[in-house]
């Protein structure tokens, strides 16, 4: 006998009155990293038969709760961060504004001759060289995202020398007085690529929010950045703000 309040007359399927009851056991009693009583007792305990304790359990995977690990059983994720996506959007001040430590550093810089689609993101003239800066970001010590940014290296040469870590933005605001804004962004849900997985630390089978950006100059509406961001799509919830 099933020692919750389950009922086949309720409107909801019985392995989704299990897997609210899982959701809720779970936000109380659990940590990220836990790791949930196995199949078989949690089917004993709620009186069903496995296949039905599997549904239930797919249900919270599906939502991110949690994952299954081959061999040692079933995993509490960390819950999703909410990160605001807006035109003043900064990583490092607004998350830091919400009480969380943060990390920025570089994973490559590069003076390079961009492809033709990075030279028109920045409406510079072909054979325009450009910073390609890729930088790693980390939230509470865990990796959240790799951002690859492509800057004007003409009008920015100090970026070769001097900057080495932390707001690229504040870094740009310090020392050219150039204040950045979103003009625009697309979000796309694709599967890791080249190093990603390993720098987010991260199975190349899950995937990762894509956001290309350009960012603009306040001052004259001039493209600045062109970046494109790999967020883990099991550790953020894009908070868009239209």
């Amino acid at each position: 006998m099933s020692l919750y309040a389950l009922s086949s007359d309720r409107k909801e399927p019985i392995y989704i009155q299990i897997a609210n009851h899982l959701e809720g056991e779970i936000s109380r009693n659990f940590q990220a990293g836990d790791n949930l009583p196995s199949e078989g007792e949690l089917a004993a305990r709620f009186g069903v038969n496995r296949h039905t304790l599997r549904r239930a359990i797919d249900e919270l995977v599906n939502k991110g709760l949690v994952e299954r690990r081959h061999g040692r059983g079933v995993f509490v994720l960390e819950g999703h961060l909410n990160y605001h996506l807006g035109a003043g959007t900064r990583f490092t001040e607004t998350l830091s504004a919400k009480g969380h430590a943060t990390t920025s550093r570089i994973v490559r810089m590069q003076r390079i001759i961009p492809s033709e689609r990075v030279t028109e993101r920045l409406s510079l003239p072909a054979g325009t060289p450009v910073f390609w800066i890729e930088t790693l970001r980390t939230v509470d010590g865990k990796p959240l995202c790799v951002i690859s940014h492509f800057l004007d290296a003409d009008r920015f040469p100090a970026l070769a020398t001097d900057y080495q870590e932390g707001s690229l933005h504040k870094f740009l605001r310090e020392t050219y007085g150039c204040e950045l804004r979103r003009s625009e962004s697309f979000i796309t849900a694709i599967l890791p690529q080249g190093d990603d997985a390993r720098l987010l630390e991260m199975p190349a089978s899950r995937p990762v929010l894509r956001v290309k950006s350009i960012n603009i100059d306040e001052r004259d509406g001039r493209p600045v950045e062109y970046a494109i961001s790999r967020l883990r799509g099991d550790g953020v919830e894009l908070n868009v703000n239209l």
